[in-house]
């Protein structure tokens, strides 16, 4: 099985990020995409920033209506700070039928390069790339590499932090955000202050 992994910290998750998951899972060779929930790195401020039982509860109920995408707590198991090169050798190991691959914006493939490991990770991994609007060019390092598929996805321009500022600030984020999240963070009073 082909899995795309979609890491972030899906604090909440919101439409957008549906847009781009089940667009990778239904157009391109990837079986599934599983939304991996980045834990709380103990080295940084928290602010707002929810717990990650509830951020991966949000993750289950919006995709609980997609049945090839899946929440995922894979690093919630590892040692903090933690390196995607890490949790995939972690995947690789536990899922040996399983082929993974990264998902990623057009702009985190830009500072690719100074991830820990990241020729590792390309010789090892294919990399799906979804547009945002950006002025920076694509290094050529990675233009034209072979394990790089840039995906002719929808731009979607939503943002968690407005989201979690809209509901602070008392606005109506309701549709941004699957419905079930939307009545998740409304009932637990999430991002009021």
């Amino acid at each position: 099985m082909k899995v795309g992994l979609y890491f972030g910290t899906f604090n909440p998750i919101h439409v957008g990020h549906l847009i781009i998951a089940n667009h990778m899972a239904e157009f391109s060779d990837l079986d599934q995409v599983w939304m991996v929930v980045t834990p709380h790195n103990p080295l940084k401020k928290k602010s707002t920033l929810l717990e990650d039982h509830h951020r991966l509860e949000m993750v289950f109920l919006a995709t609980e209506e997609y049945p090839k995408l899946k929440p995922s707590d894979i690093e919630f198991k590892l040692p903090q700070p933690n390196y995607t090169v890490t949790t995939l050798a972690y995947l690789q190991e536990k899922f040996p039928n399983h082929e993974f691959s990264l998902i990623m914006g057009e702009d985190n493939l830009n500072s690719f390069h100074k991830w820990k490991n990241y020729d590792v990770i390309l010789e090892n991994h294919e990399i799906y790339v979804y547009p945002r609007i950006s002025t920076e060019i694509i290094s050529s390092e990675f233009v034209n590499h072979p394990k790089i598929h840039i995906i002719d996805a929808p731009i979607v321009e939503i943002s968690s932090t407005k989201i979690r500022e809209s509901i602070k600030n008392g606005k109506n984020a309701k549709p941004l955000l699957p419905e079930k999240v939307w009545d998740y963070i409304d009932h637990n009073l999430f991002y009021k202050k």
